[in-house]
């Protein structure tokens, strides 16, 4: 077995493991399985793809995009990707629903970091219904609710959340959180005396109230023995027994407010946790805002991305429209392997098209013919503005001056004494600002 063929292999072993994970909904599993495969073998469509799955099934559906736009780029044809893709932009209304509840979702974190947990619980709740599988939601909308000690609706939340993701690590760790909490409150019994008893006479049963042990004994002394025994209990309830129930019932108190006390620093120390978790997620989760334009602004990317690549795959585009229509591409917006795509085609793409249009550029402007020089020029310099060290950006400003428009001469003279100081080149743009600022 070959080197690659092992590759491959351990990718679809991911893979297997991703799908067993995944048909148990443990999503966080999941996902780390299939991204895994797709280190080994980046191509992987049946990973990408069911990666796209566990990120809708969370409620992520601009990750999911990212991940089936990406898939396409690599199969073409009978891809399933598509079929996911088309039933998304089909349902243009659900698209807006998810769009709406992420915007929620935004607003919230927004008024959390004000310290408004209400209107923050609001919205959360808004998003939660408009769109159920919405974990992060659900999550943060728990997290609100232990924090302002609403603990029956955060258990209620979580348990929803961990049937989406039976393993997410957040969600665990607010349920361990939330039991915590309610562990430590202190519960109270409290057992009822029997106040009546029963016998059976013949064929009757008899209810009478029970008797205490005293009234027994009271019923059998003599008046003149229960006052006296009255008189005698009194003095030693006030000179011994007195005292010592008084000191008793004192240190029962202090010992009930010293139990109290601590109760209350571990909930102000269990409370001061939860805050903390509130602020950690507030700044992590600020962090991932998106919106419907940014997922169409990436899958425009994605598209762009994967038209460059077929037009350099047939060979009937010219480096410079290649290198144009690659220009036009945002690689901040691409994922790692899309990232990786755009690398390899501008270093196949960028050096010769940089040299074809300098070459044409200065033969246009050997004849004066200022706007094909302005043409090709440009396109070299957004290549590579130190081009021919410098070269090509003093002839663009040259014959941007020579046109009239010196407005846009004036910034690469200024670049080219920025860049290269102390040479002719920066000498000879000196000399062209003097004359155009004279």
């Amino acid at each position: 077995m070959g080197y690659a063929q092992e590759i491959i292999n351990k990718s679809y072993a991911w893979y297997n493991e991703g799908l067993r994970k995944a048909k148990i909904r443990d999503l966080s599993g999941a996902i780390l399985a299939l991204r895994r495969s797709l280190q080994y073998h980046r191509e992987n469509v049946e990973a990408r793809n069911l990666l796209g799955l566990v990120f809708y099934g969370r409620g992520e559906v601009a990750e999911a995009l990212v991940e089936w736009i990406i898939s396409k780029s690599f199969q073409r044809q009978d891809n399933i990707a598509d079929y996911f893709i088309n039933k998304i932009q089909r349902t243009s209304k659900d698209l807006e629903v998810v769009n709406q509840a992420v915007k929620k979702y935004n607003q919230a974190l927004l008024v959390c970091e004000q310290n408004g947990d209400d209107m923050a619980i609001i919205q959360l709740k808004k998003a939660v219904a408009d769109h159920p599988n919405f974990l992060r939601a659900m999550q943060l909308l728990a997290l609100l609710y232990l924090h302002t000690e609403q603990y029956t609706k955060a258990r209620q939340v979580l348990v929803k959340a961990r049937k989406i993701d039976t393993t997410n690590d957040t969600t665990l760790r607010y349920i361990h959180a939330m039991t915590q909490i309610r562990g430590s409150k202190p519960r109270r019994s409290r057992r009822k005396k029997a106040t009546t008893m029963e016998y059976t006479h013949g064929n009757e049963t008899i209810i009478q109230p029970r008797h205490s042990l005293a009234r027994e004994i009271s019923s059998r002394v003599m008046v003149w023995n229960v006052l006296i025994g009255v008189l005698i209990g009194a003095a030693v309830v006030w000179y011994l027994v007195a005292p010592a129930v008084n000191q008793s019932r004192n240190a029962q108190i202090n010992q009930q407010m010293i139990e109290y006390a601590q109760r209350i620093q571990s909930l102000e120390a269990q409370v001061s946790a939860q805050t903390r978790a509130l602020d950690e997620y507030r700044q992590t989760e600020a962090a991932q805002e998106t919106t419907l334009a940014d997922i169409e602004e990436v899958q425009a990317t994605l598209e762009g991305l994967i038209a460059v690549q077929e037009q350099f795959n047939s060979g009937n585009f010219t480096m410079g429209q290649l290198a144009a229509n690659l220009l036009e591409i945002d690689r901040t917006l691409l994922a790692e392997s899309g990232q990786e795509t755009y690398d390899h085609l501008r270093t196949n793409i960028f050096p010769p098209a940089a040299q074809n249009a300098y070459a044409l550029g200065m033969e246009s402007f050997a004849v004066a013919n200022w706007s094909g020089a302005i043409d090709q020029l440009s396109l070299t310099v957004r290549i590579d503005e130190r081009f021919e060290e410098g070269a090509a950006m003093l002839h663009l400003a040259i014959a941007l001056e020579s046109s009239g428009n010196t407005e846009d001469a004036v910034p690469y003279f200024h670049r080219i004494i920025e860049l290269f100081p102390d040479t002719e080149l920066a000498e000879e743009a000196r000399s062209h600002l003097e004359e155009v600022e004279a």
